[in-house]
């Protein structure tokens, strides 16, 4: 029995169902995120990770990346967490992550 493949437009792409996200934050001591596609930077201060729903940042003092799983999506990150936000504004759109980070 052959199984039929449904037909594409030429430059449709296959949409991907977004994996499942979420943030863990125990005691402002601890962060765990899962969704987590891409890191791009991070150091004692800040850690930027790239997600299916934003760029997100991590920020705080002490940071220490515990554990880095591209293919599971998880990130564990502690330290002193002073806050947590995503970086998809309007105010930023048509720049660049680095340019709208730096502005």
């Amino acid at each position: 029995m052959a199984t039929m493949t449904p037909l594409r437009m030429p430059g449709e792409e296959k949409k991907r169902a977004p994996s499942r996200h979420s943030i863990t934050i125990e005691k402002r001591e601890s962060v765990s995120v899962l969704g987590v596609t891409d890191v791009i930077s991070f150091d004692e201060e800040s850690v930027i990770g790239e997600t299916e729903l934003g760029v997100l940042v991590i920020r705080g003092v002490n940071l220490h990346v515990n554990r880095i799983n591209l293919e599971s999506g998880e990130l564990s990150v502690s330290g002193e967490i002073d806050g947590i936000a995503y970086e998809n504004s309007a105010a930023g759109k048509g720049k660049s992550f680095m340019g709208r980070l730096f502005r």
